[in-house]
């Protein structure tokens, strides 16, 4: 008895799943087909001070070693609010 309750139930669940991916596939086939307006809504940060879009990388990286990175972090590190407070304070390791 127990096992053909687990089947209407797993019946029951799948055709649910079924009939929603079946609603999700003619969701999105209708989408794609809509048509949207060609205008396009730049983001504020692509933006100079005028208004104008700007033409230039936003982002320049340089390479740098592990141990100038490592220094930087240390750095950082010693100068946050909560660095000695854990006692030690000396060995960020």
């Amino acid at each position: 008895m127990l096992q053909l309750i687990y089947i209407v139930v797993f019946t029951v669940l799948a055709l649910l799943a079924m009939a929603n991916l079946i609603r999700s596939l003619l969701t999105l086939g209708i989408e794609s087909q809509r048509q949207f307006s060609p205008q396009r809504v730049t983001h504020p940060e692509l933006l100079d001070s005028d208004g104008r879009v700007i033409d230039e990388p936003l982002l320049v990286m340089r390479s740098l070693s592990v141990e100038d990175a490592r220094a930087q972090l240390d750095a950082i590190y010693r100068e946050s609010p909560s660095y000695g407070d854990d006692g030690g304070g000396n060995n960020p390791a």
